[in-house]
């Protein structure tokens, strides 16, 4: 169970920071980019990468959509902190699961009972109601879209990894070594174009952050991936409890250490998306048994 718990204490702290990086004027793509740099190491100490496993043959294109997407998606959710806050971005991102459903249920081929159609209302409801802000101005509709694209671009990734869990020729954590060092070469080259055009300039207090970043960020993944070793006969206990432990957990920093003002509907979303995933989960275990 600790395992679970410093996943989800990581995957919270990459928000606080995403949140943070605008007070201190930290560049978020610089950050980003030395994070996958900080994470590849860790890979080698705690993955052990096979690199003989490693051939020119084997390389899925999927790979290659995850390196682009996992920087984008970074980013996007670090503006979606600063622009609509950490509590409203932690549940877009969990949220995203429900988009997970519909790929195995349409591209997997997975069945789903009753429990499991409600969860899903539950859940698309509860985006609706979470997203949802009384103003119109243009950085609110720049913030609502910031939420959308943090909601498709987790699910795709998560279906993305779903596909690489299936390649049975490199294993996983290589699989994951490879991943991070695309995006961090497709990072680089961008900010160093950047940097070539004079758009923007190369800081060492953004290589400090970034490695900050990817301690946790790598770290939420290592735990993440223990947990599920840990508890290997009841892996819908540890979808759930990741999901609705950074939910509750986000919230609340948001609101109390941040002072995020969420409306009533916005309190109502949250709790149906903790409904979901409840719904969502019993379902799992009503298929296990």
């Amino acid at each position: 169970m600790i395992f679970l718990v410093l996943s989800i204490i990581c995957s919270v702290t990459v928000g606080v920071l995403l949140k943070l990086a605008k007070r201190y004027q930290i560049n978020i793509m610089q950050a980003v980019t030395w994070n996958y740099l900080f994470a590849i190491g860790l890979s080698l100490i705690f993955f052990k990468p096979d690199f003989g496993a490693i051939r020119i043959a084997d390389f899925s294109p999927v790979y290659l959509i995850i390196g682009i997407l996992l920087p984008v998606i970074f980013l996007v959710q670090g503006r979606a902190v600063q622009q609509t806050g950490l509590a409203r971005t932690d549940i877009a991102q969990r949220l995203s699961l429900f988009i997970s459903l519909c790929a195995a249920y349409f591209l997997f081929n997975e069945s789903f009972d009753r429990l499991k159609y409600v969860g899903l209302v539950f859940g698309l409801v509860a985006i609706v109601f979470t997203m949802y802000r009384k103003t119109d101005s243009l950085s609110t509709k720049k913030g609502w879209l910031y939420l959308l694209f943090v909601f498709v671009g987790f699910g795709v990734i998560d279906v993305c990894f779903k596909l690489v869990s299936q390649v049975t020729i490199i294993p996983y954590t290589t699989s994951l070594f490879l991943i991070f060092c695309l995006a961090f070469v497709l990072s680089l080259a961008y900010i160093l174009y950047l940097s070539v055009t004079k758009q923007t300039k190369l800081q060492l207090i953004n290589f400090i952050c970034g490695c900050v970043l990817g301690f946790f960020n790598f770290g939420n993944i290592l735990f993440y991936l223990k947990a599920h070793r840990e508890m290997a006969e009841n892996p819908s206990t540890v979808f759930a409890a990741m999901n609705i432990g950074v939910i509750i957990t986000g919230s609340i920093i948001g609101i109390f250490l941040f002072k995020e003002r969420l409306s009533k509907l916005n309190y109502f979303g949250l709790i149906l998306a903790l409904v979901a995933i409840v719904l969502i989960t019993l379902s799992k275990l009503h298929a296990v048994r």
